[in-house]
């Protein structure tokens, strides 16, 4: 059998941008989703409107961001907020329709650890922690979560609940009073896993093209349930690898590279200024 065209991450950010809608408004980080959303606008979802938490709305970069603060965020945005307003009005006000979140351990209900790995007094490793990911989680209209499929990031029981999925199960995420539906999805190099309707457990409903259930049960830390009816995803076309693999950092976005030579020698520039207009509701 040969070895498929595209890598199992390239397969990940495909299926992850798949699933964004035409006009949806996405809260996004830096790495896979970033990369989603930037090869969705570029394909089937041209109106999909793309906000980075550092408070860019709506930008539309022309290479992918190396970082949350670079400055072709900012250049390409419709608008820039402060962090506060991005998260006490937009993100909680319910104007966000899709988040994206990554996490170092997850559960069979979609909660998530990114703060400890091992005893919180005594870690064996000290994650980056919550930031606004409980909110994400919480106020999105949904969420999708993309991580490697292992047993050791697919397990039985978290080290430490960061960010709550579906809870306990049942109907215990909405006893909990948060608005959000909570993921919809989690995508992994090997499928796709979607919350049941009634129980809030992941199954199994899509492998990815030469991946096996049995493998992905292997690499789940409990015993994960497969989909009745399993689907398996459709491989990128050739044109959203092209479109993909021209997404690389440039130059043009590093913060060195928007300084006229004139600041080296100490005459000084201006930085191109960001717009500053809110955003029609």
């Amino acid at each position: 059998m040969s070895e498929p065209a595209y890598s199992p991450e390239e397969m990940m950010v495909v299926a992850a941008s798949r699933l964004l809608d035409p006009d949806d408004v996405v809260f996004i980080g830096i790495g896979l989703p970033s990369k989603a959303a930037n090869l969705a606008r570029r394909t089937h979802a041209p109106g999909i409107s793309m906000i980075y938490e550092s408070g860019t709305l709506d930008t539309k970069p022309t290479v992918l961001p190396l970082s949350i603060g670079d400055p072709e965020l900012s250049r390409t945005a419709l608008a820039v907020v402060s962090v506060p307003e991005m998260f006490n009005y937009w993100l909680q006000g319910g104007w966000i329709r899709t988040g994206f979140l990554g996490a170092a351990q997850i559960d069979r209900f979609a909660n998530l650890n990114s703060t400890v790995i091992g005893d919180y007094h005594q870690p064996k490793v000290r994650l980056p922690g919550a930031g606004g990911a409980p909110e994400i989680a919480g106020f999105c209209h949904r969420t999708l979560v993309l991580l490697r499929q292992n047993p050791k990031t697919f397990v039985e029981t978290l080290d430490f609940m960061t960010t709550v999925g579906m809870f306990h199960g049942g109907g215990s995420r909405q006893e909990l009073g948060l608005p959000g539906r909570g993921p919809e999805a989690v995508i992994t190099d090997l499928g796709i896993l979607e919350p049941d309707r009634l129980s809030g457990e992941l199954v199994l409903t899509h492998v990815h093209p030469g991946v096996s259930a049995e493998s992905a049960v292997a690499a789940t830390g409990w015993p994960l349930e497969v989909a009745d009816t399993l689907a398996t995803t459709e491989a990128p076309t050739e044109r959203e690898l092209e479109i993909l693999r021209a997404l690389v950092p440039s130059g043009a976005s590093n913060f060195a590279e928007l300084i006229p030579a004139a600041a080296a020698d100490g005459s000084g520039s201006k930085q191109p200024s960001a717009r500053h207009r809110r955003s029609p509701r």
